[in-house]
């Protein structure tokens, strides 16, 4: 079990640790040439993290404690501008562009609440899939099956494992058709994607404006919904879990588990029989709009459209020193003109406005994140084929809430010792607390 938030600031109090010290332990594990550090960051900052740790330890020595996050060790993905560094985004082509001006918005909104950013986390090349996968600066594998070397899920792929190896409390992921509750998923832990207007995104290099959002990724919901207070800039509340026998819960009847494997179907099964039994009403209900969405994206969707604006100059410049699996992508965006991009926002608000009436009446919206456990890095690695086909697959139903525009969790399903897997937990805009409070419920009832 990973230590929780609330669990570390208990000890911090008690002075049974100290800032610095988590920060040694963390900065160590990074370090280890047996561990996955080399792969998980692609920039490491010890010598400020250190700094950080003793200036918060003082802090709390005088009795001031900025916030719950007051001197944990805590990443950050390689898209957020850090003021003196440069940011890479994954790729090769951007290496040796001007370092950062100023931090991120939520960098500083972190900065100002007593974390301790350890470093920047590797991450798909400019976060186009959702397996994690980085030609550049190496993937790093998921602590399951180490052995075999699975992917870790993208984009947000250093986030995931720093938490999971222990490297950093808590990641800080974007998430624009799954890449926060990919890696969540993929990596035994709970994601957390919000509303993207509730978190700024000032300072974070785009993928798609219309899409994106950023938000943790960490051990439990109550410590995502704790960083995501300091994201978002509102005043904490605790997640007030709901009782199952108080929740309605609607599950798609159609498409979520094509292309299931055995093991998630049968998670996932066991996770619904576990919440009927704790009470909840657990409901199959039509969504022929997810059905529809294939074919409003058919040429790209707003993901291509939104990132061949950004990267338009830069690929037509140097387009040799893109990943050879991310530029096509890009490229497609070219051939989307204004009428059909127009065409693409009128089409999603009415598809919003459908979906939300059917979820009305429900408190949460069930799938699993993905309906395959995590392949073998070196499979994807080998194949085209492979690779288009596992990323269309894992990224399905994640991308059904970024074009909603909902916010959901990823929570761990599986049983101990086996693949991970996530359960996805969603809702509509602007139910994020909603959805923690119901999410709260969820993973209480499936301990």
């Amino acid at each position: 079990m990973l230590p929780t938030i609330r669990a570390l600031q208990e000890r911090l109090a008690q002075g049974t640790t100290t800032s610095l010290a988590l920060t040694e332990a963390a900065l160590a594990r990074i370090g280890d040439p047996h561990g996955e550090g080399a792969r998980v960051f692609t920039q490491v900052f010890r010598d400020q993290a250190l700094a950080a740790a003793r200036a918060s330890d003082t802090l709390r020595a005088a009795g001031l404690v900025r916030s719950p996050l007051e001197g944990l060790p805590i990443s950050v993905k390689d898209l957020f501008d850090v003021a003196g560094q440069t940011t890479w985004a994954g790729s090769a082509v951007l290496k040796n562009a001007p370092p950062a001006q100023a931090n991120a918005e939520i960098v500083q909104r972190l900065v100002n609440a007593g974390a301790v950013i350890v470093g920047k986390t590797n991450m798909t090349e400019f976060a186009f899939s959702g397996l994690g996968l980085n030609p550049h600066y190496g993937t790093p594998s998921s602590p399951w099956d180490r052995a075999s070397g699975r992917i870790p899920g993208g984009s947000s792929s250093g986030a995931g494992v720093s938490v999971a190896d222990q490297m950093a409390v808590a990641a800080i992921g974007t998430d624009t058709g799954g890449s926060i509750r990919i890696p969540s998923a993929f990596n035994g832990l709970v994601g957390f994607k919000p509303t993207a207007r509730r978190v700024p995104a000032d300072g974070a290099l785009p993928l798609s404006f219309s899409l994106d959002s950023i938000g943790p990724l960490a051990a439990s919901v109550e410590c995502c919904a704790i960083v995501d207070a300091v994201l978002s800039a509102q005043p904490y509340k605790a997640p007030e879990a709901v009782a199952p026998a108080h929740m309605r819960l609607a599950v798609p009847a159609s498409m979520v588990l094509e292309g299931a494997d055995d093991h998630v179907r049968g998670a996932f099964e066991r996770a619904l029989d576990a919440l009927k039994a704790a009470g909840a009403s657990v409901q199959a209900i039509d969504l022929p709009e997810f059905q529809q969405l294939p074919h409003i994206n058919r040429q790209g969707g707003l993901v291509c459209a939104e990132a061949w604006s950004w990267h338009r100059s830069l690929l037509s410049e140097r387009p040799g020193e893109y990943d050879p699996r991310v530029s096509p992508r890009i490229l497609r965006g070219k051939d989307i003109s204004a009428a059909d991009y127009i065409e693409l926002l009128d089409a999603r608000k009415n598809w919003i406005a459908s979906v939300e009436a059917r979820l009305r009446q429900y408190d949460a919206l069930l799938m699993p994140v993905s309906p395959v456990v995590a392949p073998r890095i070196q499979d994807l690695q080998a194949s085209d084929d492979a690779y288009f086909a596992a990323n269309g697959l894992i990224l399905r139903n994640p991308t059904f809430i970024n074009f909603l525009d909902g916010c959901a969790l990823s929570i761990p399903c599986h049983q101990a010792g086996t693949a991970p897997v996530g359960l996805m937990v969603a809702g509509p805009a602007m139910h994020d607390r909603h959805i923690l409070d119901v999410g709260a419920g969820i993973e209480a009832a499936l301990r």
